[in-house]
């Protein structure tokens, strides 16, 4: 090989190697709560589980990055995005008008409502205001279920809780007459035998205020470039069957329409 030539193919071997590392170099961090089953939790070897985790994988994939998952403390997850502990929350997060005011979202990637759960024996049908005064109802803390309560149940004593798996508890152990909580963990919980005590309650709780715009993958502000990334990467695995195979891994429904 001539000369010229091997100093070319040597300068064009070095721009794809450092091309190629440069692209495998990228990381996406992803915040999530994992205490949120069967969204994202922890399994019994320490690993983070669940419909959230897998979507961020599938998203991940289409856009050639690689994932590093962050779990957080749900009280803590926006502050911490915003400190950039992570790039983007991924953790079945409603779009709702006063998370706007603090971060951006993707495109919607669940349906989003809320339902009572009662305990069987309770004989509670009504989850009226007026019909729950003087009860307990029981939500995690810093959520919109919690905003909910707070606002529309001012004579009920509202309990907040750290994570969804202690409201579940005080829900078995008689300690809150009931919980308002998202819809799709509530309807998997009532299938499993921990949740085969309780059941819905009145009708889905579908108030824009705090249900909001649907589900989305929270993202700071300036972060536009990887919001528009996101949502095209979330559009593809929608279109070509992805998103369709995760969501039958852990539901019976289609979480972008709820049917």
């Amino acid at each position: 090989m001539a000369k010229g030539k091997l100093l070319g193919a040597l300068l064009a071997t070095s721009v794809a190697v450092a091309t190629s590392a440069s692209v495998q170099a990228e990381t996406i961090r992803i915040g999530t709560e994992g205490a949120y089953p069967p969204f994202n939790y922890y399994t019994a070897d320490g690993q983070l589980a669940g419909f959230d985790i897998e979507i961020g994988k599938a998203l991940c994939s289409e856009m050639k990055v690689e994932c590093e998952f962050v779990a957080q403390d749900w009280d803590g997850i926006i502050p911490a995005l915003l400190a950039g502990k992570y790039d983007m929350i991924l953790a079945s997060m409603f779009i709702t008008d006063a998370r706007k005011q603090q971060v951006a979202f993707s495109e919607p990637y669940q349906a989003s409502a809320m339902t009572f759960v009662v305990d069987k024996q309770s004989g509670i049908k009504d989850v009226s205001p007026e019909a729950m005064k003087g009860m307990i109802i029981g939500a995690q803390g810093s959520t919109t279920q919690a905003e909910y309560l707070l606002a529309k149940y001012p004579d009920s004593e509202i309990r907040l809780y750290p994570t969804q798996d202690a409201v579940n508890l005080d829900l078995v152990s008689g300690r809150i007459d009931a919980q308002a909580g998202d819809i799709m963990p509530m309807t998997d919980w009532l299938s499993s035998e921990d949740g085969a005590c309780c059941e819905k309650a009145g009708e889905l709780i579908t108030d824009r205020t705090y249900v909001g715009d649907g589900v989305g993958i929270a993202l700071r502000k300036e972060d536009q470039e990887l919001r528009q990334r996101i949502d095209q990467a979330l559009a593809n695995i929608i279109k070509d069957g992805t998103y369709q195979k995760i969501n039958d891994e852990f539901f019976s429904i289609n979480l972008l329409t709820l049917k």
